[in-house]
């Protein structure tokens, strides 16, 4: 089932809000899915990468860290730790080296960008959300989701966002029927997955495809042709968001814009505290129909 959320902000004025009005529309949609949770917000762009990371021991593998990384790689860095994951800023150029060195330690790192954070944990969204404090994030624009694991395990790994290149992100409401096949198929292009969750196969069919220097809304057309099953995706780059849905569309979804703010989420209830709701242009998005906005 899942519920999905987004949120992207036209005025700088709310930009300070974001973490506050993603938490409250992500919380409402709990009862879609409450086994686990999980947010990307984008922030303003630091003077390097971001790396967001997890551990199951936070206080043993965060400790001293961010000494031993500045050593190894002989670059300065910044972490910033918020309870199982922690932010690591480290000089763009330093990035594989840097992932290197932290799954050598076991760390799991959630996703990488000049702006993008990603906080997911097993458990409700009310409980997620407070962990990390997502309410006090600011930014432009996010991303959310609450999940029903009904492909693969619920943990961690297998909550959403999930990222497979920098400053982009995708949460899904549905089904692949082919991933196993189109995770063989990028593979073979050198792009490879980390969990079983179908979710992460679009996500890195997405990346794939605006690496190769596709525009986002064509890479969103793509997954109409290449991803076979049921699904609406919401993705989220470092300019903006963008919303496909399969053309059978049975997935939940609907949309209001106004001078403001524009807002996606699988219920309208989910909109219910948003400023100016009730003057906003609401509406569901057609089937194999590309919606984005940016930045």
């Amino acid at each position: 089932m899942c519920g999905i959320v987004g949120l992207f902000l036209k005025k700088d004025a709310l930009h300070p809000h974001l973490g506050d009005m993603l938490t409250d529309m992500l919380i409402t949609m709990t009862d879609r899915g409450p086994d686990s949770a999980g947010i990307a917000i984008y922030g303003e762009a630091g003077d390097g990468l971001k790396i967001t990371l997890q551990s199951d021991t936070p206080e043993v593998d965060f400790a001293g860290l961010k000494e031993d990384l500045s050593e190894t790689l002989c670059v300065p860095l910044t972490l910033k730790r918020v309870d199982t994951h922690a932010v690591l800023t480290v000089p763009i150029q330093a990035k594989d080296a840097a992932v290197a060195a932290l799954e050598d330690r076991g760390l799991r790192v959630m996703g990488a960008g000049t702006s993008m954070e990603i906080y997911k944990e097993v458990g409700l969204p009310k409980d997620v959300a407070a962990r990390f404090g997502i309410r006090e994030m600011g930014g432009s624009h996010g991303i959310g989701h609450t999940r029903m694991a009904t492909e693969s395990a619920v943990t961690t790994l297998g909550a959403h966002p999930f990222s497979t290149a920098d400053d982009q992100c995708l949460v899904h409401n549905g089904s692949l029927s082919n991933h196993n096949q189109m995770r063989r198929t990028l593979a073979r292009k050198g792009v490879f997955t980390k969990t079983e969750n179908d979710t992460e196969v679009g996500a890195a069919y997405i990346a794939s495809r605006i690496e190769d220097g596709t525009p986002l809304g064509e890479a969103l057309e793509g997954t109409l042709d290449d991803l076979d099953g049921f699904f609406t995706f919401v993705t989220g780059t470092r300019n903006g968001f963008g919303v496909v849905r399969d053309p059978i569309a049975c997935k939940p979804a609907v949309m209001a814009e106004t001078d403001d703010y524009v807002a996606f989420a699988s219920e309208y209830r989910a909109f219910a505290d948003l400023p100016g709701i009730e003057t906003a242009r609401v509406w569901e998005p057609e089937p194999a129909t590309v919606y984005f906005w940016e930045r």
